[in-house]
């Protein structure tokens, strides 16, 4: 079947507008970030003398004077009796337009995928360009569909930060032209199995980007209960609290987990169809099985051991480094049954 080099074209412009409103975002996202006061308390906060004061009808947020020193700050709600509306906060603009830019950059990126698997009437992830252009869309709608739940404008320049290097990686390292799957790749089992493990990875990047915060947020935490400073201040104070990025977290890699152990098992049965044997130690298999014991480790870890925290931090990163290396590094670095699915 003969290629459509118009489509094909078209899908290439595609990927780069996305881009375009994927750095923007990135942009919006960042001066969000940058313009908010610091973290939200509770309403009943603790006073120097250790009583507790009710800050009715106000917001409490923690800041830093230029001592260092944390002080608190309220702002007031709405002036009463007048009518107004209460101004927005500082930051929450940049914010709207940043996952605007998102929604209409994965838009955009869905749309050049699209045109791509039309292009040579197939899925659009026959190789490591049109996967790793499939798994920045999965990740920018993985924060898209968390977002629609909570306000996630915070994270945005951590999540489009990995899309936008992806796709660099993409069209510049993996670029390859549009060209029809050689024939142990035409099997229905491309739906089933390379579908997952993009949704997969999607979600797995946004929980490695929560987890990555969550530490900083913990080391904030700590250093200020042993009046300590931290360098990372600015950023911590700017982020939810620890308890609630480490409850986030796993709940993502939990929600995902199971979809990746069907990867994994879907990978086998299409070897059994492809080479005749559900199991040949290819790297490619080799390094999925040691991403699923990592992810697993880490979720019995929780469950059984009581492992929350920075140890549980530390497990769910490098199990997304197990992840991240069977994408790129064995790929690039192996040779096996999946080498003609490789960056050629």
């Amino acid at each position: 079947m003969s290629v459509n080099e118009s489509l094909a074209q078209t899908s290439n412009y595609l990927v780069y507008g996305a881009m375009a409103a994927y750095a923007l975002a990135f942009i919006a996202f960042a001066v969000c970030f940058a313009a908010a006061k610091g973290r939200e308390l509770p309403a009943a906060a603790a006073t120097p003398d250790g009583s507790d004061a009710v800050l009715a009808g106000s917001v409490a947020t923690l800041t830093r004077s230029k001592s260092g020193a944390v002080t608190q700050q309220t702002a007031s709600r709405a002036a009463e009796g007048d009518g107004s509306l209460p101004p927005l906060p500082p930051g929450r603009r940049a914010g709207n337009i940043g996952m605007s830019l998102t929604w209409l950059g994965a838009l955009l990126l869905a749309a050049g995928v699209l045109a791509r698997g039309l292009a040579v009437m197939r899925p659009p992830w026959g190789n490591m360009y049109e996967f790793s252009t499939a798994s920045a869309l999965a990740i920018s709608v993985a924060f898209l569909v968390f977002s629609l739940r909570r306000d996630l404008r915070w994270l945005g320049v951590f999540v489009i930060a990995p899309v936008l290097l992806t796709l660099g990686l993409a069209v510049t390292v993996l670029y390859t032209a549009a060209e029809q799957l050689v024939p142990a790749l035409n099997s229905y089992w491309l739906y089933i199995h390379v579908t997952c493990a993009i949704v997969s990875g999607g979600a797995l990047c946004v929980g490695a980007a929560v987890t990555g915060l969550f530490l900083v947020a913990d080391t904030s935490e700590r250093r200020h209960r042993a009046g300590r400073s931290y360098w990372l201040e600015p950023l911590a104070v700017r982020l939810p609290e620890a308890l609630k990025l480490d409850v986030m977290a796993y709940r993502v890699n939990a929600f995902v987990f199971p979809l990746w152990t069907f990867t994994v098992v879907a990978g086998a049965i299409w070897a059994e169809n492809a080479w005749g044997s559900y199991w040949s130690w290819d790297p490619k298999e080799t390094w999925a099985f040691i991403t699923w014991l990592a992810y697993a480790a880490y979720l019995h870890a929780r469950a059984t051991a009581g492992w929350k925290g920075r140890k549980a931090a530390v497990l769910g990163l490098v199990a997304f480094a197990c992840f991240l290396f069977n994408y790129y590094g064995v790929n690039i670095f192996f040779s096996g049954l999946h080498s003609y699915a490789g960056i050629k």
